[in-house]
C-alpha cells in the first residue's frame, strides 16, 4: 500500500513535467508514464477464472495465516483486484471461507472417488473400510496445502464465534452418517456398522495427528507412516482379509 500511495503522489509531478517540460527529459518521462499504464493494465478474465483465482489465493493465505489473520483486502491484493472485486463473487469474508472449505477440501478423496478408482477393496462386492482410509491418506499426501488449511481451521474453530465452529463441532457425527450410507464388507465379529464406530473414530483421530506430524517436519512419508499404524488400528486376526 505504501508503494501505491507513493506513486499517487509522484504521478502529478511527472505529468506536470510532461505537460510543461520540453526536450529529451519530457519525452522520456512521457514514455515512462505510458509504459506504466500498459504494465498495470488489468488482464480480463472470465468470471469463472477470476472466481477460482480468488479461491486459490484465499486457500494459500488462510493456510499460512489462518482465517483470523487473513482479510478480504489481503486476498484482493494477492489477486491484483480491488476489495470490491472480491466481494462481487463472495459477498462477505464468511462466504469466502465457506467456499474455500466446501469447494476445495471436501471435494477430493471421497468415498465416491474411491469407488471409481478400481483399487483393491473398492468394488461393490468387496468394499473395505481400511482400503478406503488408505486411499484417503494417499489423496491427502498429494495436497499438503489443503491439509494445512484444514488443520488451521480446525484449531481456530474452537472459538464459538468462528464461522466454521458448528461445522467442526459436528464433523465427527457428519462423517459417521456419511460413511454409514455405504455397504462395507466387515469381519463377521461385527454384527452392524454401528459396532465399528469406535474403530473408525480412533482411525480418524490418528489420521489427524499423523498429518500434523507430516506437515511439521522433518520429512516423513505420510503413506508409509499410515501403513505402519494400520495393523494397530485394524488388528489381526479380526481384520485379516478385510483390509
Amino acid at each position: 500500500m505504501f508503494c501505491f500511495g507513493t506513486v499517487l503522489h509522484i504521478r502529478p509531478r511527472i505529468l506536470d513535467v510532461v505537460a510543461h517540460g520540453s526536450g529529451e527529459n519530457a519525452d522520456r518521462l512521457a514514455d515512462m508514464t505510458a509504459g506504466n499504464s500498459l504494465q498495470h493494465k488489468r488482464v480480463r478474465k472470465s468470471p469463472g477464472e477470476r472466481r477460482q483465482e480468488i479461491l486459490d489465493a484465499a486457500v494459500r493465505l488462510i493456510s499460512e495465516r489462518g482465517y483470523n489473520g487473513t482479510s478480504v483486502q489481503d486476498v484482493a491484493d494477492a489477486v491484483g483486484v480491488t476489495k470490491q472485486g472480491v466481494l462481487r463473487y463472495f459477498p462477505s469474508k464468511d462466504n469466502l471461507l465457506a467456499a474455500v472449505y466446501h469447494e476445495n477440501y471436501n471435494t477430493f478423496g471421497s468415498v465416491e472417488d474411491f469407488m471409481a478408482s478400481g483399487l483393491p477393496g473398492s468394488g461393490p462386492d468387496d468394499f473395505r473400510l481400511p482400503a478406503y482410509l488408505r486411499f484417503l491418506v494417499h489423496c491427502n499426501s498429494t495436497r499438503p496445502l489443503l491439509v494445512q488449511l484444514f488443520s488451521i481451521l480446525q484449531v481456530e474453530s474452537f472459538n464459538p464465534a468462528h464461522p466454521l465452529h458448528d461445522e467442526f463441532a459436528n464433523r465427527r457425527d457428519s462423517i459417521w452418517q456419511y460413511y454409514s450410507t455405504y455397504n462395507w464388507n466387515l469381519p463377521s465379529e461385527f454384527t452392524s456398522f454401528e459396532e465399528v464406530r469406535p474403530t473408525l473414530r480412533h482411525a480418524l483421530e490418528i489420521m489427524d495427528g499423523v498429518q500434523l506430524r507430516w506437515l511439521r517436519g522433518p520429512a516423513i512419508d505420510l503413506c508409509d507412516e499410515w501403513a505402519d499404524l494400520e495393523p494397530a488400528i485394524f488388528p489381526s486376526p479380526i481384520w485379516d482379509g478385510y483390509r
